[in-house]
């Protein structure tokens, strides 16, 4: 049976190792933030929504015209535990079963991917995880049971404990995952690939 999802992309962070916000670093023709609104937007996800907060105002601003919603996280200074305690209460109003989690610092985010997870979960009805670098980690999908573990979350550990802890979960393999950028040498590994190319992509590359 289809499940009401609720899709956040987290993109507050003030990207301190890289020197400059992430969330707006060109991959293709498009910044990674609007990319990965996207592949949200394109995916199976009843809702959508980028969380905000550092550099709020270039981020807004490059999510400009996207059918999107953009929520503010006032307390992004404390860590990625407060957007993943925003996106958790913005899933709740939007009264959906469970919540899809992703970052904007994944180039290799697809909406397929994310429609996988949606499946396996309205398979499994549990914790799901993405599987790489030899733990469960994010895009990860949890069921509204787990709104009270998210909303306690504190600090920068994230949903870690979580997605390795003794709870069931159904894990995803998904190698892309690796790629990400908080350096600039990460950042010098992005490819000059279409938005609709990256987020529409459907097989193995």
């Amino acid at each position: 049976m289809s499940a009401r999802v609720a899709c956040a992309i987290l993109a507050a962070g003030a990207s301190r190792r890289l020197g400059s916000p992430k969330q707006l670093l060109p991959h293709g023709d498009q910044p990674l933030v609007r990319l990965a609104a996207e592949c949200a937007r394109q995916s199976r996800a009843t809702a959508c929504a980028v969380v905000i907060g550092a550099h709020a105002d270039a981020v807004r601003a490059a999510l400009g015209g996207l059918p999107v919603e953009v929520i503010n996280n006032d307390a992004w200074s404390e860590g990625v535990a407060s957007s993943i305690r925003t996106a958790c209460a913005w899933a709740r109003r939007s009264c959906c079963d469970a919540l899809l989690v992703a970052l904007c610092d994944q180039p290799r985010l697809t909406a397929f991917h994310l429609d996988q997870l949606i499946g396996e979960y309205e398979k499994s009805r549990t914790l799901t995880a993405s599987r790489y670098a030899g733990k469960n980690a994010v895009p990860a999908l949890f069921p509204k049971a787990y709104f009270g573990a998210l909303a306690a979350l504190r600090g920068d550990a994230g949903a870690s404990a979580l997605l390795n802890g003794p709870a069931s979960v159904s894990a995803l393999p998904w190698s892309d995952g690796e790629q990400d950028v908080d350096t600039a040498t990460d950042a010098q590994h992005l490819r000059p690939e279409s938005v609709l190319a990256r987020c529409m992509r459907v097989g193995p590359r």
